[in-house]
């Protein structure tokens, strides 16, 4: 069986996410190909697409949003991801065990949630939401009105891990804001049935976008567990590998799987970007000691830009009423020649963000 290292592990995946260059798709067609783009936060989304397509323009997504043909609702992990129309029912249903799990075992909101009836709760969310999307607060008020001994947040929760709401515009339009305002997926898509989750042909686009994986990788990706037995009805389909450490990999067999030396020219990829989420074991694009030093206790994943493919630091806009700076603070020394590749690209991403007046500023590593 092929052993193969960090490096090659690290082009294939840069192969299949458009970042050894950009791309030549449609957005819709790349966001598919991602299996979803995670958006817990409006406007990464458009970033992860502008450093992976080339001729990207924020009005492309925008309209892809206004015209129902992608949403945003919960579905991997139990977080906020950019889906297309067709796959968001498909995916909330093949990751409905993780939401249900985190109806049992949240935290903040499981106790407040104790002896309520979790089915007279969805039918009563699913009858407001008919036919009227509702802000998180009008829902909670809504809720609150049938249970008035129970936190509102924790009713809008609830509702949000039973039934499949989508967040609607002008939530995440690029260059307008909104609060989160839901609708039923079904009301909003126009559909009321949709076919069962596919796991097997759900964990093969997962290969096709991020392998060669392990059965732990494709676990984390979607947050569900017990997946191995998955995964082994699918071994004749597919060509398997070993890292170095010698954990079984799996891949599909065409996929792209680039010469280690492949060049990898520096990018930067947003917040939350799930090239940095969707692998038990990152190491193929960020080392451990790199992870600890992006970690927050609130579960923020800062933008990160890349070096010959792997993370070397982070970067942010800060913007004002008069001007806009980007940040990049590299996580140790670059080279010259890195630093002039990353003050070019970063140029162009502040005129991508619409502010071409904007400075590239290096803070100390």
């Amino acid at each position: 069986m092929t052993t193969l290292g960090t490096r090659a592990l690290n082009r294939a995946l840069l192969a299949r996410q458009s970042l050894l260059e950009r791309g030549e798709r449609q957005a819709i067609e790349l966001i598919e190909h991602l299996v979803g783009m995670q958006a817990q936060a409006p406007f990464p989304p458009y970033y992860g697409l502008w450093t992976r397509l080339r001729g990207f323009s924020p009005g492309e997504l925008s309209q892809l949003l206004l015209s129902r043909d992608v949403v945003r609702m919960v579905n991997l992990r139990g977080t906020v991801h950019l889906v297309s129309a067709a796959d968001a029912l498909p995916l909330r249903a093949f990751t409905q065990p993780v939401m249900d799990s985190d109806l049992k075992g949240n935290q903040q909101h499981t106790a407040r949630l104790n002896g309520l009836d979790l089915g007279e709760l969805a039918a009563t969310a699913s009858a407001l939401l008919a036919g009227k999307p509702l802000s998180s607060a009008e829902l909670g008020t809504e809720l609150a009105a049938r249970w008035p001994d129970r936190e509102p947040t924790a009713l809008v929760f609830a509702a949000r891990n039973l039934l499949p709401l989508v967040q609607v515009p002008p939530r995440a339009v690029w260059g307008r804001s909104g609060q989160p305002t839901y609708a039923l997926a079904t009301d909003w898509l126009g559909t009321r049935t949709t076919r069962g989750p596919d796991a097997e042909r759900l964990i093969l686009r997962y290969l096709g976008a991020f392998g060669p994986a392990s059965v732990r990788d494709v676990q984390t990706w979607c947050g569900l567990t017990r997946l191995g037995e998955v995964v082994e009805r699918l071994r004749p389909r597919l060509r398997t590998f070993r890292t170095e450490d010698g954990v079984e990999l799996f891949d599909l067999p065409d996929a792209p799987r680039p010469a280690e030396d492949t060049r990898a020219p520096v990018r930067f990829v947003p917040e939350y970007d799930n090239l940095l989420l969707s692998h038990a074991d990152r190491s193929r694009v960020i080392s451990q000691e790199d992870r600890r030093r992006i970690a927050t206790r609130n579960g923020i994943v800062p933008g990160a830009f890349l070096v010959d493919g792997f993370v070397r630091g982070a970067w942010k806009i800060k913007r004002d009423k008069k001007t806009a700076v980007l940040e990049i603070q590299p996580f140790r020394p670059l080279s010259k020649r890195d630093t002039a590749s990353l003050a070019a690209e970063g140029r162009r991403l502040l005129t991508f963000a619409e502010v071409p007046g904007g400075e590239v500023r290096f803070l100390p590593s």
